[in-house]
């Protein structure tokens, strides 16, 4: 989408330094690639050797060839079965599923494996295009986007209503038609709100916490990155969603230098959502200010 609006001429963007997941306690960099696989320390030495072996197929899976299948059928058989096929532990699996192809939760695994092939394979290919990880954050923050878009639409005509009241949402035949604004009425064929304006026509179906911590050092065991990912995976942490961990510095405009900004994110699963992070918050210890 940022490509095809044309509204990367108004952002920049650069690559974050590092991509790791978390093991028992400690976190480790994702391997993507054939040597990084077998001298990760993830995985047991005979576990290496599967995981590369892995890795090839999917660098060399083409959906539209069969003979890079291997006798597996993409559109039917299970990510569960890939996994057999390859005799990848439960904790590969959970690496693989969360920290490559990018999945939040295990349902994956029980669907064709043709999607999260070709996930594995597009991060795989990210990486080897930006060589340090496979993310890119615009600068000075993700504010910038809807900066962005608000210039491309001025651009092509946009008009802006700013600090106007919400009055009546116009509806005709179960559509909405227009906004209407101290007696004035904005005529829409679409409408982008907040849940908060329209609470009878909405459905709450999960929530999310998002903590925001200022640090005065980068996260330990990241050889000293300015800008990370890190992923925990559901399973580590006896949870049924990941956790997700994004940290930037000066080095992406976001903060002075000699300050790093740190995210943790994941999806509210108990009554007390703090204590879900807990496991993010000790990594990034001591934190100045939350």
């Amino acid at each position: 989408m940022l490509l095809y609006t044309e509204v990367t001429q108004f952002i920049d963007f650069k690559v974050v330094d590092g991509s790791y997941v978390y093991k028992a306690g400690k976190i480790h960099k994702v391997p993507c690639t054939k040597e990084e696989a077998l001298a990760s320390d993830l995985m047991g030495m005979f576990e290496k050797r599967r995981f590369r072996k892995f890795l090839l197929f999917v660098l060399h899976f083409n959906e539209h060839d069969v003979k890079s299948h291997q006798d597996i059928e993409p559109r039917r058989m299970t990510m569960r079965e890939v996994y057999r096929k390859f005799d990848l532990g439960p904790e590969v699996m959970a690496f693989t599923g969360h920290a490559l192809a990018l999945y939040r939760t295990d349902d994956y695994l029980d669907q064709p494996c043709l999607e999260t092939i070709n996930r594995i394979k597009l991060y795989c290919e990210s990486l080897a295009k930006y060589s340090k990880s496979p993310y890119l954050y615009p600068l000075y923050g993700l504010g910038e986007l809807p900066q962005g878009f608000a210039r491309l639409s001025a651009l092509y005509g946009g008009i802006y209503m700013l600090k106007k009241p919400v009055d009546e949402i116009l509806m005709e035949k179960g559509k909405v038609v227009g906004v209407k604004s101290e007696g004035k009425i904005a005529h829409c064929k679409q409408l982008i709100c907040d849940p908060s304006y329209v609470p009878n026509q909405v459905k709450k179906v999960g929530q999310v916490i998002r903590v925001i911590c200022i640090l005065s050092h980068p996260i330990r065991n990241t050889n000293e990155c300015t800008s990370c990912q890190i992923i925990i995976p559901q399973m580590q942490v006896n949870r049924k969603s990941d956790i997700y961990v994004c940290m930037v510095s000066c080095s992406h405009c976001v903060a002075s230098d000699g300050k790093y900004v740190a995210i943790i994110s994941t999806t509210v699963e108990s009554e007390n959502p703090e204590s879900e992070i807990q496991p993010a918050l000790e990594l990034l210890e001591p934190v100045d200010q939350k």
